[in-house]
């Protein structure tokens, strides 16, 4: 009879290796206590596991896990657990005065709450102000997690803009990222030395008018050698 242990599949040295740096970088993070929080890796994979005290610390942990090189994915699977519970009106309310703060969005985005979990719908301009909506509800205390339905406004994007505002992009290396536009859809192609410079191409894109969605297939491969330095903030 075949062991049931020779169908768990093994760990490499790197996997090792890339799990013990995402460890110390969460422990290093000083906004949020990890001493919750799993981690393993597979392939340059990384699950996140266990609990937390809010959804803004889930989403630190999961960016600071992204900093770790050798990281290329990263599932986010810790639970937010609340020390204190809220009602539901008095999240909603303080994710109203958040909105306001931002009077280019506030307009067109409403928000519903459900035992501690925001749903936002409406419309807007451009994808930016999509996540700008969203990120200002990250904080409210309470929060368990957010589904941003939020629409953009649809026309037709021009690729020499959108080309354009990436090559600006201090963050992003030059000449690496392939751009293309199917009516309202932006595909990012190429690969970059780290997540920041990917996220930093969506967030180019992102903030052109019509852009409805980004499908982001930017690879992150080995930092050259001379871009050591490139995370450090």
């Amino acid at each position: 009879m075949t062991s049931s242990a020779a169908n768990i599949p093994s760990v490499s040295a790197a996997d090792l290796r890339v799990r013990d740096a995402v460890i110390q970088e969460l422990d290093w993070d000083s906004r949020f206590d990890a001493a919750a929080i799993g981690v393993s890796a597979r392939n340059g994979s990384v699950t996140l596991t266990g609990w937390i005290d809010s959804y803004a610390n889930k989403l630190a942990a999961e960016r600071a896990a992204k900093r770790v090189r050798g990281v290329r994915a990263v599932a986010n699977d810790i639970q937010v657990t609340l020390d204190h519970e809220r009602a539901d009106p008095d999240i909603a309310a303080d994710i109203v005065r958040e909105l306001t703060l931002r009077p280019t969005v506030i307009p067109n985005v409403q928000a519903t709450v459900h035992d501690g979990h925001v749903t936002l719908t409406g419309s807007v301009r451009t994808l930016f102000q999509r996540a700008v909506a969203e990120k200002a509800v990250h904080r409210v205390h309470g929060v368990r997690s957010v589904v941003n339905r939020v629409g953009v406004v649809r026309a037709a994007p021009e690729l020499n803009r959108l080309v354009a505002a990436i090559t600006r992009n201090a963050e992003v290396p030059r000449d690496v990222v392939g751009v293309e536009v199917a009516d309202d859809v932006v595909t990012l192609t190429g690969e970059v030395p780290s997540w920041r410079a990917r996220d930093a191409a969506e967030r180019a894109v992102a903030r052109g008018a019509g852009v409805t969605r980004v499908d982001n297939r930017i690879t992150v491969g080995e930092p050259e050698a001379n871009n050591v330095d490139d995370d450090i903030c």
